[in-house]
């Protein structure tokens, strides 16, 4: 019996053990599948994090405004004619002066006529800075009654660009001729570069006119002002109603001209007038009283031929 219960301890000891490292082995192999499992799910869940934190890089770089890119500048050519009426045009002149002086302007040319007693014309030209045109020519065509406007814009950004790159081109072009007469020994060689630079400084100064004159009309807006006067219509109404006195006058004026013009015509007569009156004093006491005094001279008369069987007569054979 003791030997029985000896052996079944040991037998279920036996078991006891065998089960215990099964079920650490059981469950040490699950904790590696687990471990397995989980590892490429969470690289899988980190790629993805990373993928969408790519994708919203990518996105907010693309959403991302760019900067803006510089334009070229343009230059513009900006020219106005008005015309207006006023009630006082030296009044409205002087305004004018005053609003292109205030907008950092100038008058450029100016002209005044009187076209009768009581009313002025005026024709001004000014330059108004590009950035003020537009307020000017606002102000100057508010004076008054607007007759006319006439507005004209020319882009000259090609021409310009042309001129400075030219200008940039002549500019190394002198610089090169200098450098190369600062290493000429020859005379031959020092007259014939002089020759050169003076061309080719010439030419740069020329392009340097041009270019400042493009600038001058770039930076500044031309506008021409007329101004003139409100006429009176009752006193150009009377003006026009014809008096006695306008009558006598135009009459005179008439009988005035009517006279010149017969004195005109007398005095171009006169020359063939004179000539043929010398000729008729000359035919009538000269060449006439001549004609009548002239002897007419009488005809011969023959003499009778002898009868036949006559002899011959007293001198005769």
């Amino acid at each position: 019996m003791r030997a029985r219960r000896t052996v079944a301890a040991l037998f279920l000891t036996a078991s006891l053990a065998l089960a215990g490292c099964s079920g650490i082995d059981s469950a040490s192999s699950g904790d590696d599948k687990a471990g397995g499992i989980a590892k490429p799910a969470a690289q899988d869940a980190g790629a993805g994090a990373g993928y969408e934190s790519d994708r919203q890089s990518s996105g907010a770089e693309q959403t991302k405004p760019k900067d803006p890119v510089a334009l070229a500048p343009t230059h513009i050519i900006r020219t106005a004619e008005l015309a207006v009426e006023v009630e006082d045009a030296p009044k409205a002149l002087a305004a004018a002066r005053g609003t292109t002086a205030s907008a950092g302007g100038h008058v450029s040319n100016e002209s005044t006529e009187r076209i009768d007693d009581t009313h002025v014309a005026s024709r001004v030209v000014l330059r108004v800075p590009q950035e003020k045109y537009d307020a000017v020519l606002a102000e100057l065509a508010g004076a008054g009654k607007l007759l006319s406007r006439k507005a004209d814009a020319k882009d000259v950004t090609d021409q310009v660009v042309d001129v400075e790159s030219r200008i940039a081109t002549q500019r190394a072009s002198v610089a090169r001729v200098r450098a190369l007469m600062d290493r000429a020994e020859k005379l031959s060689d020092v007259v014939t570069l002089e020759g050169q630079l003076s061309s080719r400084q010439a030419q740069l100064e020329s392009l340097l006119a041009q270019h400042a004159a493009l600038k001058d009309r770039t930076t500044l807006a031309t506008i021409t002002l007329v101004l003139s006067e409100k006429e009176d219509k009752g006193q150009k109404e009377k003006d026009d109603d014809p008096s006695f006195l306008d009558a006598l006058g135009g009459g005179w004026d008439a009988l005035v001209a009517t006279g010149r013009w017969i004195a005109v015509a007398v005095g171009a007569v006169a020359p063939f007038a004179a000539v043929l009156g010398v000729l008729y004093a000359l035919w009538r006491w000269v060449l006439r009283p001549r004609l009548a005094r002239r002897p007419v001279a009488e005809p011969a008369v023959a003499a009778p031929a002898p009868a036949a069987g006559a002899g011959p007569g007293p001198g005769q054979d």
